[in-house]
């Protein structure tokens, strides 16, 4: 049935999460480790991923919508497997950086054919119900990954984190051609397979205001991951400094995770938010005063409880891009990919401002953390043009 093998789209997108989740998180304790890296390259390290990322995931939307949805799985978790595997054989820091690269292509080719692939043929209340789901549980093995991942890598060694997220891509590989032959063999779901056009379904709200959330939530998410990617390259650090083994930041450094993970569970259940400028915009605000305070307030405590925080307000902000683009548009791969080079876009810009200001600035410790909220402030304004400027 239709909805049985979403369930198995299902598995295969838990499995995506934590396997991407494990190699690309510590993917910068590694090159700290190996090769030395401090805040500063590991900051242009992350916006060389969020680069390469927008373009990707932009063009492997398309790919996954013109090509068929299966094709472009298999092609994605080919080529991350591919790299992987090549990536334990070498001590190179240039080649290290290159099997990164060749992951992200190869992970831009995943995530924009999963959402599609659970939102195709949904009513209104089918749409809530599966990217409810689809958040959930990306969310919770990718915060399972990033919890466990620093043990994983001090029982099992540094290696672990290509040979481990290599075996978990290829049992996804596996799925995905088993999964095709039975949608193949189930004549009353064609868009599974690829996506074909079908009956557009009537969306009851007015479609200024729905394409106005489509433009704040394109705006807003970016800027999350301006701050998610900016926290992630530079936890290492804030680990070192707290005096943290790569087990406890693991431990300590997830609790973001965690609490992004709660908000989901809670938005699917609670449709209230929906079109709700307020929300998107308090959530916003709060992202902006706790991604300042991780980074300035060399506090365990503060640490903890700003990640709380952070994690919510993150939760609202990528769950309103997912469900605008789903529920606006029908080429949802297409919009899949927009949603994903968004994200790739706030990727690339933080880290990039945060290595500009450590550069230029190297006697100021937090001018990284500055220039990033700076970066963060903008976005509000635009959040604000955006809503008071459009007639709804």
């Amino acid at each position: 049935m239709p909805r049985q093998l979403k369930t198995g789209y299902f598995v295969i997108e838990g499995l995506n999460s934590f396997g991407t989740t494990y190699y690309f998180y510590y993917f910068y304790f590694f090159m700290q480790q190996q090769f030395g890296f401090g805040d500063k390259a590991n900051l242009l390290l992350a916006a060389l991923n969020g680069f390469i990322y927008v373009f990707a995931a932009w063009w492997g939307g398309r790919f996954a919508q013109r090509a068929g949805y299966f094709t472009a799985l298999k092609v994605g978790f080919a080529i991350m497997i591919g790299a992987l595997l090549v990536g334990a054989q070498l001590e190179s820091a240039a080649g290290q950086i290159m099997v990164m690269v060749a992951a992200v292509i190869g992970m831009c080719f995943t995530w924009p054919t999963l959402e599609a692939l659970v939102s195709e043929g949904e009513t209104p209340l089918g749409l809530q119900r599966m990217v409810g789901i689809y958040n959930v549980v990306w969310a919770a093995t990718g915060a399972i990954a990033y919890f466990i991942g620093g043990a994983l890598l001090d029982q099992l060694g540094l290696r672990s984190m290509f040979f481990v997220p290599a075996t978990v891509f290829g049992i996804q590989l596996a799925l995905t051609l088993w999964l095709e032959r039975g949608v193949r063999s189930v004549p009353s779901a064609p868009t599974t397979i690829s996506p074909e056009p079908y009956a557009p379904r009537a969306n009851p709200r007015p479609i200024a205001r729905t394409k106005m959330f489509l433009r704040l939530a394109w705006l807003a998410n970016p800027f999350a991951y301006i701050a998610i990617n900016t926290l992630v390259a530079v936890m290492p650090g804030v680990a070192q400094r707290l005096e943290l083994s790569t087990t406890q930041a693991g431990f300590f450094c997830s609790v973001w995770c965690f609490a992004r993970l709660g908000a989901f569970w809670g938005l699917w259940f609670w449709p209230g938010w929906h079109y709700r400028f307020r929300w998107l915009v308090t959530s916003y605000l709060a992202l902006l005063g706790t991604f300042v305070l991780i980074l300035t307030v060399p506090s365990l405590p503060v640490l903890v409880l700003a990640q709380l925080v952070l994690g919510a307000a993150i939760g609202l902000i990528y769950y309103s891009s997912l469900f605008y683009s789903m529920d606006v548009g029908e080429t949802k791969g297409e919009h899949g990919g927009i949603h994903e080079a968004a994200i790739g876009l706030g990727n690339f810009a933080g880290p990039a401002v945060g290595a500009a200001s450590l550069h230029f600035l190297p006697h100021y410790a937090n001018s990284g953390a500055l220039a990033v909220s700076a970066l963060l402030l903008c976005g509000l304004g635009g959040l604000l043009t955006i809503r008071f400027k459009t007639k709804t």
